[in-house]
């Protein structure tokens, strides 16, 4: 997997009945070999995370609307 900063990531649940957990990855890091990123999550929370088999990210579109922006 490989993300770039503004892109979405979505870590898919793995219980049923449990909501996915999204955020926007602000920073791309790579140690060993290995890319990880620096992720603020929709609860505002910011962590370094390092991608599983339950991870995808979302490219978001140049010109598209930041996260957590609103149209009006």
């Amino acid at each position: 997997m490989h993300a770039r900063p503004g892109d979405e990531i979505v870590v898919d649940a793995t219980h049923i009945g449990e909501p996915n957990r999204e955020g926007e990855i602000l920073e791309v890091s790579e140690a060993n070999g290995i890319e990880h990123y620096r992720v603020r999550w929709d609860d505002g929370k910011e962590t370094i995370f390092f991608p599983g088999s339950t991870t995808h990210t979302v490219r978001l579109q140049r010109g598209s609307e930041p996260r957590g922006s609103s149209a009006r």
